[in-house]
């Protein structure tokens, strides 16, 4: 990463004009504090904690939505969430360095695709939004809840109840807190997807402050549709290009991907990038 890139980048995250967008590559040194194992964060760990640390076959190895949604229909949906909720919402992790980092300037508006709590824990003292997918649910065409958190707990509330000034937390893949809704399962991705695609995932103020925003893509692999999928319609309103896709040895597919989507491609990771960040804050 050059030096003239990097400070672009940098500039624009503490100017808010560009938007940490955090896939499960964030969460690399996260551990759990009591068995020292590493979080479950991507497609296999998931796939492996889910399965009592056995693979499960190729094809369901492929991708964990497929793989969730084979258990689903095996065991019910009840199961997914228990799941999570254990490895989410009960077990105790260390903190993520890139967390720790974003605590300390608290971007107005923050995506993360991982379904852990860092992210609302790094906020846990100011009052901020926050967006949270479901799917498969009846009575509205909606696919998100809002909730409004007053600096000690959360309470839901409307669209037009949201105060505009506070930071925005986007957890489109969902969380356990305040209560437990994810999106897990193949099943879960087409309906949130698909209502994602004609405009109701994503509340209208949002619609509205990402305009001509950029994006760094930062711990997220581009090599499975259900990611790019949710991204491409995260990201629609940026301005071009869309900003830079951070990805040590990317694959042929996502080199064509981003390019397509038009996001410089940088071939780094979490940590070369926070190397940058340490090293231009001891050079300041």
């Amino acid at each position: 990463m050059s030096n003239s890139v990097f400070s672009e980048i940098l500039s624009g995250l503490y100017d808010n004009q560009v938007i940490p967008y955090l896939g499960p590559g964030v969460l690399f040194d996260a551990q759990n504090k009591l068995t020292r194992e590493p979080m479950p964060a991507d497609s296999d760990s998931l796939i492996l904690a889910m399965n009592g640390g056995k693979p499960m076959a190729p094809k369901l190895m492929y991708e964990f939505p497929r793989a969730a949604m084979n258990q689903e229909l095996k065991r019910g949906r009840n199961f997914l969430t228990q799941f999570l909720d254990k490895t989410y919402g009960e077990a105790q992790y260390t903190r993520a360095a890139l967390h720790d980092w974003l605590q300390e300037w608290r971007p107005k508006y923050v995506v993360d695709i991982n379904r852990d709590t860092q992210l609302q824990d790094s906020y846990a003292d100011e009052e901020h939004t926050l967006i949270v997918g479901v799917a498969r649910i009846i009575g509205t065409a909606f696919r998100f809840r809002i909730y409004h958190y007053d600096g000690s707990s959360y309470f839901e509330i409307s669209q037009d109840q949201v105060d505009k000034n506070l930071p925005i937390l986007f957890k489109p893949m969902g969380t356990p807190k305040p209560e437990a809704n994810y999106i897990a399962s193949d099943a879960d991705y087409v309906d949130y997807i698909t209502e994602l695609m004609g405009g109701f995932a994503i509340p209208d103020f949002l619609k509205e402050y990402r305009k001509g925003k950029k994006y760094l893509l930062i711990g997220l692999p581009l090599n499975r549709d259900s990611e790019r999928m949710v991204m491409s319609d995260i990201v629609y309103g940026a301005t071009e290009p869309k900003g830079w896709f951070l990805r040590k040895n990317p694959t042929d597919k996502e080199k064509r991907f981003s390019e397509r989507m038009g996001f410089e491609l940088i071939n780094a990771d979490v940590q070369d990038f926070l190397q940058s960040v340490q090293a231009a804050a001891v050079a300041a």
